[in-house]
């Protein structure tokens, strides 16, 4: 039965397959046909060939149909070559093969390129030229192709190239994000927001919580605001995985599912590109429960990037809730809606009954209260029953965007409040830098040519230890004064830096009361504080505010002390993480 192109359908795929092109593959004897057939097998819809710096071997499965086609039109063909010719026709029919290669760059980092089929070959060779692979080397497929190029440049070449740039295993070895490898923050963080770079392929996809490599690259944490579609493939270095062999996964034996409305390159491209991230999860076998995407974020709670409404009627307010929660998240850094729902798991989905409706009330809503214009999407999703809706915000292009002319809204960690002056005059200034022409990416942080002695050396030397900054989410009192009886503090975002003047305890919103409260009830001697130190930081309280603990932070400097509250998991890093 053919499948509807308007309708979304799952489709499940391997984007990492290596073949015997690749110099390390443990079954070389291994025919093209025999990982198709291998593919078919594992229910594969779409696959890629990714050998070491080279696309030799799908060049070599092209050439060996082309010369089966050339035997049959010449009536030549032998009875077994008439069945291998049939099974490769079956199978190519079935299953999408995407040509492509995994890229070793500078400093051994992995990246995997993956083109559309219609791509010539001998433009991915030239791409591979560019890239700085010896032209001898180009059929080798071995991992080891001397000085190529940096991480950035890769991105930037493949995606100028029309492939689609994925960090491969990104969070194990040879990854962009792996743990425990000495190169600074900086680089990490360039390696990995990069906006030529499209997706991080990891190997702890089918794990939950926190500690995940989805869950650090969720648009929570101020120095990674990019969310990352995350996907996972085997890496398959043979057909079937032998159990005498450590470490190497069979075709299919890590694959993901992604949501498309057809079958093609352009369609995963498009869903990659996007901001809706309930549409790629790892393979559901049969045995398997589906993953409800609504209740996994509903685990999480509120977040910076993320917001639950059960009702939407104009009656009550909660329309316009709605309607400023998505223009603070446009404000700051996109996120999600699910209206219809609550956030707490022992409360019933009350759900939307008129999905069609609801839908179209929303945009009317946006296109007519929020100015300048912004285009969110909205799918349906289904829990626990029942139909919600699920808004996807971008992050905003025009800032600052405003509600009925004048309201402006910006979201602080779990809320979302109206921007004070000082707030507003930064989202202006941020809007004009966006406004502005810019380097290339690739361009953005220096690093050593290729032909460095030492590569990786240089870049952990140029990043030298600094003094510990503070926490990255929170707010800090930064000074008070007195003018008529009243005290006036200024009060740091610690998220964007942003600081505002002139806030006063009745006139603060919900995070800053709390911390200009606490801030006046502090001894006028530092040294009376009641903490326990590690070096120069300490924590002055842990508590919970909705799903998540939060911690009131202390540190000593030369120029005094600097306090810090309401400081979520999200903004500890470094030595920090000793405190809490």
């Amino acid at each position: 039965m053919a499948k509807n192109k308007n309708k979304l359908q799952w489709y499940t795929m391997d984007l990492h397959l290596h073949t015997p092109a690749s110099s390390d593959y443990v079954r070389p004897e291994v025919s093209y046909l025999d990982i198709l057939k291998q593919a078919a097998k594992r229910g594969l819809d779409m696959i890629a060939f990714a050998d070491h710096n080279t696309v030799s071997g799908y060049r070599r499965m092209e050439e060996e149909i082309e010369q089966l086609e050339l035997l049959k039109r010449l009536d030549r063909l032998l009875p077994e070559e008439k069945i291998r010719l049939r099974d490769y026709k079956k199978l190519i029919k079935k299953i999408l093969v995407f040509p492509g290669f995994e890229f070793t760059a500078t400093f051994g980092f992995h990246i995997l390129a993956i083109f559309p089929p219609e791509t010539p070959i001998r433009d991915i060779e030239h791409l591979l030229l560019e890239l700085n692979i010896p032209s001898e080397k180009l059929d080798e497929g071995s991992m080891t192709v001397g000085a190529s190029v940096d991480v950035l440049t890769a991105y930037q070449l493949i995606n100028e190239a029309g492939g689609m740039a994925i960090a491969a295993h990104a969070n194990s070895n040879h990854g962009v994000a792996m743990r425990r490898f000495p190169f600074g923050g900086q680089t990490k963080i360039a390696y990995t927001q990069d906006p030529n770079l499209i997706a991080l392929e990891v190997t702890d996809l089918e794990k939950r919580g926190r500690r995940t490599t989805a869950a650090f690259f969720n648009g929570n944490k101020p120095e990674y605001p990019r969310r990352m579609h995350c996907i996972q493939g085997s890496d398959a270095h043979l057909v079937v995985k032998d159990p005498n062999i450590r470490n190497k996964l069979g075709i299919g034996d890590r694959m993901t599912d992604v949501r498309l409305r057809e079958k093609s390159f352009w369609a995963l491209k498009k869903l990659f590109e996007s901001d809706n991230f309930s549409r790629t999860r790892p393979h559901q076998r049969g045995s398997q429960p589906a993953i409800d995407f609504a209740q996994e974020a509903r685990k999480e709670g509120a977040t910076f990037v993320q917001d639950f409404h059960e009702k939407m009627t104009t009656r009550g307010g909660y329309l316009y809730k709605i309607i400023a929660d998505i223009c603070a998240f446009a404000n700051s850094n996109g996120g999600t809606l699910f209206i219809g729902m609550s956030d707490e798991a022992q409360q019933q989905v009350v759900g939307i009954s008129n999905i069609k409706q609801s839908v179209s009330k929303l945009q009317s809503e946006i296109s007519k209260r929020i100015t300048p214009e912004l285009n969110c999407k909205f799918e349906t999703q289904r829990t626990k029953g029942k139909n919600i809706i699920q808004a996807i915000v971008p992050r905003g292009k025009e800032t600052p965007y405003a509600v009925d002319d004048n309201k402006i809204y910006l979201r602080t960690e779990t809320e979302t409040n109206m921007a004070v002056r000082d707030e507003i005059v930064e989202l202006v200034r941020k809007g004009q830098k966006k406004a502005q022409p810019s380097l290339p990416p690739s361009k953005g942080i220096p690093l050593p040519s290729a032909g460095s002695k030492d590569i990786r050396a240089s870049v952990i030397a140029s990043e030298e230890p600094e003094p510990v900054s503070p926490p990255r989410t929170g707010v800090e009192i930064v000074s008070v004064v007195q003018r008529g009886g009243e005290h006036y503090y200024t009060v740091r975002d610690l998220r964007n830096g942003n600081e505002v003047k002139n806030v006063t305890l009745k006139s603060s919103r919900r995070l800053w009361h709390y911390a200009i409260s606490q801030y006046s009830e502090l001894p006028k001697d530092p040294k009376r504080l009641q903490v326990k130190w590690h070096g120069n930081l300490g924590l002055l309280r842990r508590q919970k505010r909705g799903k998540h603990y939060s911690y009131d932070l202390v540190q000593r400097t030369p120029k005094g002390y600097h306090y810090y509250y309401g400081v979520t998991k999200d903004g500890i890093h470094g030595d920090w993480e000793e405190i809490v």
